[in-house]
């Protein structure tokens, strides 16, 4: 461990479903932990804990060096940083300001800029994993912020995350969380167009729900293929050409059965037709004229 910071105390200021658990994780750093939040229950079980509890996020800036912030939105993001009572009012340079919710990447490129005027590191720092991960400390962060802010950042969001992730500059934390909440909420979608079809079947959706659940823990889910670099064409002599063409052998296949069965019950399956169009195309392969065809 850094000795350097981890005799630093570490600031949190949001500790609701998402902030709580993460927070908690942290009440042993040996540096100290002070906490805000705008609930006094909130706070009751730090204090009892032995965190220190402060009134506002200026006063949380008075004494640590790396502070996090998991609140609603970007008003309130930008409240916490810049407002009278936020934490650049006290912050001394080489202070780390660590933005956990989800916000504009043009928000956290703008909050970066007017930090840095002052001295001050900002990061955006959204995580994945939800307050389960939060409270096993299974989270994944990704970090958007320099390399001196992200060494100084590491080890206290090891307490909650066990994959820290450097995205790049400020704002690009930010850009790979919305591009995995892309996935998050294209698969969900996908989820429900595939329950349509059981139902349609005379099938089970619970009993559905736990094959997918099962069997994604075993291979991955979708982040099983993505594992490439680039999302170029892969040439024919390329160690990845076999692999993704098989996964678009099978996609393909699979997709048109789908659809064969949607057709003959009557369902529409819009996003099945879409991943038959575009799935090998996605996969750097092309499209196999023998499956990817009968659908589009």
């Amino acid at each position: 461990m850094n000795s350097g910071i981890a005799h630093e105390p570490v600031g949190f200021i949001g500790l609701g479903n998402m902030g709580g658990p993460m927070a908690k994780r942290l009440v042993d750093w040996p540096g100290g932990l002070v906490v805000c939040d705008m609930r006094q229950e909130a706070t009751q079980p730090f204090r009892e804990a032995g965190a220190a509890v402060a009134d506002s996020s200026k006063d949380v800036a008075a004494t640590a060096r790396v502070i996090s912030i998991t609140v609603l939105d970007d008003a309130q993001v930008r409240d916490v940083i810049a407002g009278p009572d936020g934490i650049l009012q006290t912050a001394g340079p080489g202070t780390v300001i660590a933005v956990h919710s989800t916000i504009s990447d043009e928000t956290a490129v703008e909050l970066g800029a007017e930090c840095a005027r002052q001295g001050v590191e900002f990061v955006d720092a959204p995580v994945s994993g939800g307050a389960p991960g939060a409270a096993k400390g299974a989270l994944a962060v990704m970090v958007g912020g320099s390399a001196t802010a992200y060494e100084a950042v590491r080890e206290p969001f090891g307490c909650w995350a066990n994959l820290v992730i450097h995205a790049g500059d400020v704002g690009s934390g930010t850009r790979m969380k919305l591009a995995r909440n892309l996935l998050h909420f294209v698969s969900f979608t996908a989820a429900a167009e595939a329950q349509r079809l059981a139902e349609a079947a005379g099938l089970d959706i619970t009993a559905l729900g736990k094959v997918v659940r099962h069997s994604d823990a075993v291979t991955g889910g979708a982040g099983s293929i993505m594992l490439r670099n680039t999302t170029s064409e892969i040439a024919p002599d390329d160690f990845w050409y076999p692999i993704m063409t098989h996964v678009r052998n099978l996609g393909e296949k699979d997709l048109s059965l789908a659809l064969g069965l949607g057709d003959r019950l009557g369902i529409d399956l819009p996003l099945a037709r879409i991943a038959l169009d575009r799935l090998g195309t996605g996969l750097g392969v092309g499209t196999n004229a023998a499956t990817g065809q009968e659908h589009t």
